[in-house]
């Protein structure tokens, strides 16, 4: 069976990898724009901490399951994913806030063993696991959170594709009827095809007339420098608010992310956002104030009218794997095992995918 799949970041990544992994023939194309939020993105996976719709819940909860498995495979086949279990720390000076998140976790991880260990910790407890947060916040801690480099586990998925015999072009891509796809000068034909182009899919869709309700959110998200500081076994940091913080080894936090609709594809680190990130930063940790300003990347979210994902079939042969908003790093890789299952005809359970049927906006 021969697949053509547009778009290579998480979505498109993961998909090939796993139709390729199944023994399909797959072509890649992307025509490689600047602001792939995959790119851009350093992951928080922590799925069960999400206060948000529970109609996509259960789908979260495989997916954060399914990564430690995606990573072992993938360090086996000899790419290493970047995705490493620190831990993780919902942080709050309100008490009855964090009551309600100790709730929430224990009643989950009856469900879902990965949570780990839920505990309520005091602001002296949670400055010991992470030095910088303010000295107000307290927090509970669930040792089953992870992190992941989005560029790294891209990397990771793309290259260990190769290995199967995925074929990558490089250059713009559009629909065309009869499951035909222009790649630049060129045109391919496949028995099946999967739009995973992200934030561009609507624009990719449009010439056989297929409505994709996805547009560009932009988010900036800066990276900061603590040079002689070990901060690999920090863990990822939840504020009770849509900012958040995570580590990796080198000295090297990670803040995020600005949220910003209507700006389409204006790929620039804008003032107000920077000053966004920043003070929202200090404000959960003010230890960070003498960090370095290392760099900070700008990515386009494709996000859909009711922040859900699009997955599933849309016409005889072709399927979407986009929509991801905030959540393609937790939701795409395993999204990308049920796309591929779905192309090569395999059962999925209903329940994972019902709420992101595509068809819903018809």
């Amino acid at each position: 069976m021969r697949v053509i799949v547009i778009g290579s970041g998480m979505g498109g990544a993961a998909t090939a990898y796993h139709l390729a992994s199944r023994g399909a023939d797959v072509v890649v194309v992307d025509a490689d724009l600047p602001g792939v939020a995959t790119d851009a993105g350093a992951g928080i996976i922590s799925p069960w901490t999400s206060r948000g719709d529970d109609a996509v819940y259960p789908l979260a909860a495989a997916a954060g399951g399914y990564y430690p498995r995606l990573a072992a495979e993938l360090r086996e086949l000899g790419h290493e994913p970047s995705y490493e279990v620190v831990g993780g720390l919902v942080v709050s000076a309100a008490g009855e806030e964090l009551a309600e998140v100790e709730e929430r976790l224990v009643a989950r991880a009856a469900d879902a063993p990965e949570v780990g260990t839920v505990r309520r910790l005091d602001p002296e407890q949670a400055r010991e696991l992470f030095p910088p947060l303010a000295p107000d916040l307290a927090a509970v801690h669930l040792s089953g959170a992870g992190r992941v480099d989005g560029r790294v586990l891209r990397r990771a998925l793309i290259s260990a594709s190769i290995d199967r015999g995925v074929q990558f072009v490089e250059a713009p891509a559009s629909l065309l009827p009869g499951l035909r796809v222009r790649a630049g000068a060129d045109e391919l034909t496949g028995d099946a095809v999967v739009l995973a182009a992200g934030a561009w899919s609507a624009e990719v869709a449009e010439p056989v007339g297929i409505s994709v309700p996805v547009t560009a959110h932009r988010g900036q998200i800066s990276h900061f420098d603590l040079p002689g500081t070990e901060t690999a076994a920090w863990p990822v940091v939840l504020p009770r608010r849509s900012h958040y913080l995570l580590s990796f080894p080198g000295g090297r936090v990670v803040a995020g992310a600005t949220r910003e609709a209507g700006t389409g594809f204006d790929h620039r680190v804008t003032v107000a956002g920077q000053r966004e990130v920043l003070d929202e930063a200090l404000r959960t940790a003010p230890g960070l104030a003498d960090a370095s300003l290392a760099e900070t990347r700008v990515g386009f979210r494709p996000a859909t009218p009711d922040t859900l994902p699009l997955l599933g079939q849309v016409a005889p042969g072709l399927f979407l794997s986009t929509g991801f908003g905030p959540a393609g790093l937790t939701l795409g890789p395993y999204a990308g095992k049920l796309v591929a299952d779905l192309v090569l005809g395999e059962d999925v359970p209903a329940d994972l995918l019902a709420a992101c049927a595509p068809t819903r906006f018809s």
